[in-house]
């Protein structure tokens, strides 16, 4: 029997390249999104790879509609044993030009959205069942601008792990998998609301959603506590730091902290004997550029001063 897969925010963006993965599998797809013209293209879309969907209009902020959309999608589609929550909102603004009413929206659909649907899951989930939590790494490490986005995911990260908890000591069937994103190319650069009075942009490296959209069925099918995408998203669940940035092991990619070390240097020679600047000539001068151009040259990895910026 296919499995049944429920996408929240499944019109657009990471939800609809995963809705695509997932018919593309075999799987019946439900969709749960607010507008009706998108719905219609995506129930197209998916359609024409043969699967069966059934999509809702609903707002995953109302846990009574999410409810309703839920029984609708198992009644025309089956058992439900994947469930996705993707649906997300933000606004780009510095915390004090907020006000109430978009921090409580951020969180409404963020942060209850996908608690609202995790419920719904569980109350249907009775022998087997898969719960995705869509997550980012603004759930580990939070940034300017996005202030409310990040206390909702913030919010998802602790409300998942209490929860899985709970199903672990229930010896529940169920298995709870998060999976953390990097920045991802969506719309949401221009769909949300922003009051910079600047375009939004994604930081550097963008993921194509189709990549997201891999992990996000990768998770559904594997046992995995939490899956993360690329290099840029924070660590295992084991509590390890994060990850050092790469300018921490290789100064010459950090100009600013070149300049800083190739200062001090300097200053140590200054100040040291004429003695101990004989017994140590690789660190003398011009030689020292020499000596270190040529290993840099041998490994493949230019010097700083071999790129314009320094020294």
């Amino acid at each position: 029997m296919a499995d049944v897969v429920v996408i929240t925010g499944g019109s657009a963006g990471i939800g609809r390249a995963a809705a695509q993965q997932f018919a593309a599998r075999g799987c019946a797809v439900g969709i749960i999104a607010r507008g009706q013209e998108r719905l219609d293209s995506a129930r197209a879309e998916l359609e024409a790879l043969g699967a069966r969907v059934h999509t809702v209009s609903a707002d995953v902020a109302d846990a009574d509609a999410v409810e309703r959309a839920a029984a609708e999608i198992e009644q025309a589609l089956g058992p439900i044993t994947v469930w996705v929550n993707n649906a997300m909102a933000t606004v780009y603004s510095q915390i004090s030009n907020l006000d109430a009413e978009e921090v409580k929206r951020v969180t409404e659909v963020t942060y209850l959205g996908a608690v609202n649907g995790t419920l719904a899951a569980l109350r249907r989930m009775k022998q087997r069942g898969t719960i995705v939590q869509v997550s980012s790494v603004l759930s580990w490490r939070a940034i300017p601008i996005q202030g409310a986005y990040c206390g909702a995911k913030f919010a998802l990260r602790g409300f998942t792990e209490s929860l899985r908890a709970e199903l672990i000591h229930d010896g529940s069937p169920v298995h709870l998998t998060m999976v953390h994103l990097p920045a991802i190319n969506t719309p949401q650069f221009d769909w949300a609301r922003n009051k910079t009075g600047r375009r939004s942009k994604a930081p550097d490296t963008v993921y194509q959603p189709e990549m997201a959209a891999r992990a996000i069925v990768f998770a559904a099918f594997n046992r995995r506590r939490d899956v993360f995408l690329s290099k840029a998203t924070p660590p295992d669940h084991r509590g390890r730091p994060l990850r050092r940035p790469r300018w921490w092991t290789r100064p010459w990619r950090a100009p600013a902290l070149t300049r800083s070390l190739a200062s001090r240097r300097r200053t140590r020679m200054a100040t040291c004997s004429p003695r101990r600047r004989a017994t140590r000539p690789h660190v003398a001068g011009s030689a020292t550029r020499r000596l270190i151009r040529t290993r840099s040259t041998a490994v493949g990895r230019p010097m700083p001063w071999q790129q314009g910026w320094c020294c």
